[in-house]
């Protein structure tokens, strides 16, 4: 029987369509982190960012509805950003080989939607669970707009970056601007933010009429984003059947020390040749401190303290200290990445560099080298930029639990790769130092951190920070020690994983 013409892109779109979510179905992990995210961001953040908006000057009671979005996104760029840069190959030969290319974008789009809608059903469901949808079809279809320019953004990022560590550094930069900063959690009028992808999409998802809508009104822009980013999803993959280059990496094996020498030059020759990457590790920080240092309103905060052995709880001029408790989270949310990226980015080259002779101690030394130094450049980085919006009160101690941190984060990437992969590792980076430092140890939430912060890596490291920064006498030798705990402990899992895949 002859197909009509006419139907056959209709028929090969439908056909690619399995494939393509069979394929991210496959990883259990990816299953997995949609149900996390959502959970984390609508059942156990969305509360104590609630409160974290009205220091702020945001409404507060929308944060707990705008958090489902803010999942739905998250998880939409992520999964698209991951399945763009996976398909450039298998895209051009699938058009190589006869593949109409209006068929293979519209199952790319289509795909791109149907997670789209995943991500917004799940985090919808925990909304649902944990305080019920009063509004169900603007909350619905905010959370789908969400998701929609998301995933927009996530195509567009992976096209045009094809370093796994700048795009999701990108992605996560973009996401932090526009949550941290948006209208939910910020103060709605603030003409600087009106730019933000979602700035209309919360507006109106949340009811909160900005009154800057113009004749097309809140509703109309949020809608205009989400054609929009369709549209540029669209264009992104039919970009993805252009040619892939790929970097080679040569190792020489030698002595040991050779051997270590030689891998920390060439990986940091490598990304020497990246400096995107280095702009990112260097911008991100410094907008995230210094925004944070702008956007914070005149209030008064209490902390809970050690002062000369005795625990206290003064008053402190919130603007003056908040940017120095922001500086940890920019920090170890790049450390994570940068360990986990790197390891798994250099884990093919290092598997044919073992069966050459490289030495697989020599090998792990030289990835925690070039992490080393792109984790030392971000601290400085974020140091510098804090010294000139928060007075520490001893910047060696401050800087040496910020270096503490970022080096226990660091090695906590480099084992979430071998466990979870590229997209669930992603995630889990993401989720640990949010619940750990954004909200288990944060000061703006509480007086002293939670119960189960305790359990958690940040703890040790993040209360010498604030001994450093807001006393004037070492009280915190039991926190060091505990940090020190959390560096040897993943060190050790790091090289029993790092062993295992390298060999």
């Amino acid at each position: 029987m002859n197909i009509p013409t006419f139907t056959r892109p209709v028929r090969d779109t439908a056909l690619f369509v399995h494939p393509f979510l069979a394929d991210y179905r496959r990883n259990p992990v990816n299953l997995l982190v949609l149900v996390l995210v959502p959970v984390v961001f609508v059942v156990v953040a969305a509360g104590p960012m609630a409160a974290a908006a009205k220091l702020l000057g945001g409404t507060g009671l929308s944060v707990e509805t705008a958090a489902a979005g803010w999942a739905a996104g998250f998880l939409a760029a992520i999964a698209m950003y991951f399945q763009t840069r996976a398909a450039r190959a298998t895209d051009r030969r699938l058009v190589l080989a006869g593949l109409p290319t209006t068929s293979l974008v519209g199952a790319r789009l289509l795909t791109g939607l149907a997670l789209a809608a995943l991500a917004a059903g799940t985090a919808l469901v925990a909304l649902a669970l944990r305080t019920g949808i009063d509004n169900p079809g603007r909350v619905v279809a905010g959370t789908v707009m969400f998701a929609v320019v998301y995933l927009a953004i996530g195509a567009l990022v992976g096209v045009m970056v094809p370093n796994s560590v700048n795009g999701t550094v990108l992605i996560l930069f973009v996401w932090i601007l526009d949550v941290f900063f948006g209208p939910a959690l910020g103060s709605p009028d603030r003409v600087a933010t009106r730019g933000m992808p979602t700035h209309f999409v919360t507006l109106w998802m949340v009811d909160l009429p900005s009154r800057h809508g113009g004749r097309i009104g809140d509703f109309g822009w949020a809608l205009a984003w989400t054609i929009g980013a369709l549209v540029v999803a669209a264009l992104v993959f039919t970009a993805t059947t252009r040619v892939a280059r790929r970097a080679h990496r040569r190792g020489k094996p030698g002595s040991p020390v050779e051997q270590v020498v030689t891998g920390v030059r060439m990986g940091l020759r490598d990304y020497r040749r990246n400096p995107v990457l280095w702009a990112l590790l260097i911008a991100v920080p410094v907008v995230f401190i210094w925004l944070s240092k702008v956007v914070t309103p005149g209030e008064h905060t209490t902390l809970s303290l050690i002062e000369n052995g005795k625990p206290v709880t003064p008053t402190f001029w919130l603007p003056e200290v908040h940017a120095g408790t922001m500086t940890p989270i920019a920090i170890a949310s790049l450390a994570v990445l940068t360990g986990l990226f790197i390891v798994l980015d250099a884990r093919t080259g290092d598997q044919r560099l073992a069966l050459a002779g490289f030495r697989v101690a020599a090998l792990l030394s030289a990835r925690l080298g070039v992490i080393a130094a792109a984790v030392l450049m971000t601290t400085a980085a974020s140091l510098v930029v804090t010294a000139a919006v928060f007075d520490a009160r001893r910047w060696a101690l401050f800087a040496v639990a910020n270096l503490l941190l970022a080096a226990v984060y660091a090695l906590l990437g480099v084992c979430l790769g071998p466990v979870f992969g590229r997209v669930g590792g992603v995630l889990i980076a993401f989720l640990v130092p949010f619940l750990d430092l954004g909200i288990g140890q944060s000061p703006m939430l509480r007086t002293e951190p939670a119960t189960w912060a305790w359990f958690l890596p940040g703890y040790g490291p993040y209360r010498v920070l604030l001994d450093g920064g807001l006393t004037d006498r070492f009280d915190t030798l039991v926190p060091l020690l505990l940090g020190i705990d959390w560096l040897l402990a993943l060190g050790l899992i790091a090289a029993r994983l790092f062993r295992r895949t390298a060999s």
